[in-house]
């Protein structure tokens, strides 16, 4: 069985270049535009795991979005990794903080992003 990840991330481009890259590697892909659609999407989807844009420019950030998912008990166990643009340890801190599993910063270095999503995945035989 495929293992599913959730993709909240508002650059179209962004969002299109990762999902194809991880759906290249078997990975089965959702996606939310903004925080609030991540927060329906969530527990509709059910995802093995969330790759969280933390610089999300319309309504709630990534970090809201993550701290709203971890509060629910549908959604509190999915791993989210944080993405962004900004790599200064206090940004790394929030993220752990607000209950991100991880932290990659953009643009993304897949090999390395992989490493980090393959960490906290079950690996497929066990889901």
């Amino acid at each position: 069985m495929s293992q599913k990840i959730l993709i909240v991330e508002d650059n179209e481009m962004n969002r299109d270049m990762l999902g194809r890259r991880l759906s290249k590697r078997g990975f089965v892909l959702c996606y939310a535009e903004t925080g609030e659609l991540g927060l329906e999407v969530g527990p509709r989807e059910m995802p093995d795991l969330v790759l969280m844009d933390i610089g999300l420019g319309e309504g709630i950030d990534g970090l809201e979005t993550t701290r709203r998912l971890k509060a629910d008990p549908r959604t509190a166990a999915i791993p989210v990794i944080a993405l962004t643009a900004h790599a200064l340890a206090t940004d790394r801190e929030k993220c752990i903080a607000a209950g991100c599993a991880d932290y990659d910063t953009k643009p993304v270095d897949l090999d390395r992003l992989l490493a980090k999503i393959n960490a906290l995945l079950p690996s497929p035989s066990q889901s």
